[in-house]
């Protein structure tokens, strides 16, 4: 059976000349993908950032849009692929948190992309015995802590991570740069296989997307953004395993790297990110348990600093007002368009929750459409 609100949501993203953001944009404000096919020329050009080529690219390609976005769903559901738009309530939240992240996320397995910890671990294909050991060294040390693994199927580093994940009985996601029909390098296909009973694969490509070479660097995004941390174990200097780090660091996420033989080319990465403190080293799973407050959490003594029962009570306000203010009280300001995001409101309806809260005196607004509270 075809799902309507599906095809719709996956059509918007197969348009000519609309990228991830352009797409949050529309549906913010117009309500949803649906919608958005169904707006007249006039209330698009309306909307911030949408000109005359972005309009009428739309309208004159939305048919064939549909019609392609049909044939995606019927091979999604014979290859048993979940597709995740970003309204959707399995998408993961770490993602939203990020402002390149995809809107469309294609998964097969069980993998819950929400799980209370999820560890990324990368490094380069050419590991060394010492980057092997250590590796299933972590994910072990890892095991009493019910973490996730993220990598990214490739040879050396990742598919260790992977490995050791399924023989730890550990959840693991492969991120690819392919579509999801397809495993690449194909020799880890028996371990994807694997995964789907205790993880899965997750791509933002399209089916029969082949893995050319500026695809993996859209792939480490995923794999970075989905951390709560990123581990490097083994990388050089300008590897694929430093440019993940560079972009975890950038989202002001926690990284990780093993210290490494002075004399190692493949150490030459994990050596520069500790001395350049872009990097916190690791040496055992304590360092990383005290890095994300793991020990606190677990003993009950750890509290959020920023919890949302300690600057406003939840009763005083509407399911939409709490949005709002929960997500303001995670990112501290935000564009209006980028609080539509990230909390599936709609902008018009946002501006009235918005002037509302500000009337209560919790909300403030300052230049450039952004807010902020005054908590």
């Amino acid at each position: 059976m075809l799902d309507e609100q599906t095809q719709y949501e996956i059509a918007l993203t197969l348009l000519p000349n609309i990228g991830d953001i352009t797409v949050r944009m529309l549906v913010s404000y117009c309500g949803s993908a649906k919608a958005v096919f169904q707006a007249p020329k006039e209330k698009l050009l309306k909307i911030p950032g949408i000109g005359d080529k972005t309009a009428t690219g739309l309208l004159n390609g939305k048919t064939e849009a549909l019609r392609r976005a049909e044939g995606i769903i019927k091979q999604a559901q014979e290859l048993h692929v979940k597709t995740l738009f970003y309204t959707h309530p399995d998408f993961p939240e770490r993602l939203k948190a990020i402002p390149d992240a995809p809107v469309l996320l294609y998964l097969r397995g069980n993998a819950n992309l929400n799980t209370r910890r999820m560890i990324s671990i990368v490094g380069t294909r050419n590991a060394t015995s010492y980057g092997q050991a250590v590796t299933e060294r972590i994910v072990e040390e890892l095991k009493p802590y019910g973490v996730s693994i993220v990598s990214g199927l490739a040879y050396g580093i990742d598919i260790y991570a992977h490995r050791a994940a399924l023989q730890a009985g550990l959840h693991t996601i492969g991120v690819m740069a392919t579509g999801a029909d397809t495993v690449y390098p194909a020799a880890h296909k028996k371990y994807a296989e694997r995964m789907l009973t205790q993880g899965g694969v997750l791509t933002e490509n399209t089916f029969g997307t082949k893995p050319d070479a500026p695809r993996f660097p859209e792939r480490n995004r995923i794999i970075a953004g989905l951390g709560d941390c990123t581990i490097v174990v083994e990388g050089a200097i300008k590897g694929g395993a430093l440019i993940t780090a560079d972009i975890a660091h950038s989202y002001d996420r926690e990284v990780m790297a093993v210290p490494g033989n002075i004399t190692s080319s493949v150490s030459e990465g994990t050596n520069y990110l500790i001395k350049t403190l872009k990097a916190v080293a690791y040496t055992s799973v304590q360092d990383l348990v005290e890095l994300l407050n793991w020990d606190l959490e677990d003993s009950g003594v750890y509290k959020p600093a920023r919890a949302a029962s300690a600057a406003f009570d939840p009763a005083d306000y509407n399911a939409d007002e709490v949005k709002v203010l929960n997500q303001l009280l995670q990112s501290k300001e935000e564009l209006i368009d980028n609080l539509s995001w990230k909390t599936q409101i709609p902008v018009n309806q946002l501006s009235s929750i918005l002037l509302s809260l500000e009337f209560k005196g919790v909300v403030r607004q300052m230049p450039g459409k952004k807010f902020m509270l005054t908590l």
